[in-house]
């Protein structure tokens, strides 16, 4: 087992990565500060893991919530059914909410969690790719309202992070391919070693060879980690960790959530940041190529065929990373190098979504790995 640690002062906590962690009752049960808690998960995860994370928990008075999944369960409406059930148990200020799943579970069970009471502890057991790299590190919680992804939520750590590497055995090919737009991102903004090594290793990520994987986990989270500790309630520096995310939250809202996978839709936008950076002259060719040539590997979208870019740029307008009415985007210096900016052409943002929604973009489109 691997431990990271997330330096925030008192609300620091440990990320914990390694197999057959699931059942550790001194990682999950020993971060809870009380005997009493919410386990909330969903339709696809609870049946596999459920039983085995109650064996963690044998000495805590627990409930369980089992949510439909995907990403239109990530709702107002849902987060009430967790603030209901934490009600009906009797939970009080020293009670937890443990989110076993992916993404939407965590952004969900955190925001809970954020509500309840005006806050109690949660601890984070991600069961998908995604969520092991990103979505469960750094106390980002919300749900998605009025078609806006993330709309309303709160910045809410968790006590701890526990990923178990074994649940990414019966991970859908589909949805790890998804979690390697997040561990690539990471390459692209600050490692280019990271990015190389991703090169080079891509179709062993694929193949979820244990040390391949191990190896990505850690590294993005020693990332995510870094950036955090630095800009806990994204500031500054924090932002970097958005690349293709303004581009992606806009695909996900056009196309109606749950259409695309979160990571699926960071991939696409993750490609056209690299083309726009290219169009500003902050990018050499050679760069974008490889960002897009290893997305293209991964089974990932490099455009939005699909999709029409006014829409895109339209939804993009109500994206939440505004200042002064401006939008910010992550650009790409170099590999390894990026910045966040309100200082392009509106023209251009125009033309590289014109590009990207092109018929000649297709490039690995999404669902090609189901």
């Amino acid at each position: 087992m691997d431990t990271l640690e997330v330096e925030l002062g008192q609300r620091s906590y440990p990320i914990h990565i390694g197999r057959g962690l699931l059942e550790s009752e001194s990682l999950i049960a020993g971060r809870l500060p009380g005997k009493r808690a919410l386990v909330v998960s969903d339709e696809a995860v609870a049946p596999r893991y459920l039983a085995q994370l109650r064996r963690g928990l044998r000495a805590v008075d627990t409930a369980e919530l089992v949510l439909p999944r995907g990403e239109a369960s990530k709702t107002l409406d849902t987060a009430a059914r967790i603030i209901d059930a934490l009600a009906a148990h009797h939970c009080q200020r020293d009670s937890a909410v443990i989110a076993l799943g992916g993404g939407v579970v965590g952004d969900l069970a955190g925001f809970a969690a954020a509500c309840f009471q005006r806050g109690i502890a949660w601890l984070q057991v991600p069961t998908t790719l995604l969520a092991q790299v990103d979505a469960s590190v750094g106390g980002k919680t919300g749900v998605n309202h009025a078609g806006v992804k993330n709309l309303i939520g709160a910045f809410h750590q968790p006590v701890a992070v526990v990923a178990d590497t074994d649940t990414l055995a019966t991970l859908d090919l589909r949805e790890l391919r998804a979690g390697l737009a997040e561990v690539i991102k990471h390459g692209v903004i600050l490692d280019p070693v990271f990015f190389a090594w991703l090169e080079d290793n891509v179709g062993r990520l694929l193949g979820r060879d244990p040390d391949a994987l191990a190896h990505a986990i850690r590294r993005s989270c020693e990332i995510k980690a870094t950036v955090v500790a630095g800009d806990e309630r994204e500031l500054g520096r924090r932002a970097l960790l958005n690349l293709g995310h303004s581009f992606g939250h806009a695909i996900e809202s056009v196309s109606g959530f749950g259409e695309w996978l979160h990571g699926e839709a960071v991939a696409a936008g993750i490609a056209m940041a690299a083309r726009m950076s290219r169009a500003m002259g902050l990018l050499d060719d050679a760069g974008c190529e490889r960002i897009v040539a290893l997305l293209s590997a991964a089974g990932l979208p490099a455009g939005a065929t699909a999709l029409d870019a006014g829409r895109l740029r339209a939804a993009m307008a109500t994206d939440k990373k505004q200042r002064g009415g401006r939008l910010r985007l992550v650009l790409i210096d170099a590999i390894g190098a990026a910045r966040v900016t309100a200082e392009f052409p509106d023209a251009l943002l125009a033309e590289t979504l014109a590009q990207s929604t092109a018929p000649q973009c297709r490039q690995a489109q999404k669902g090609a790995a189901k």
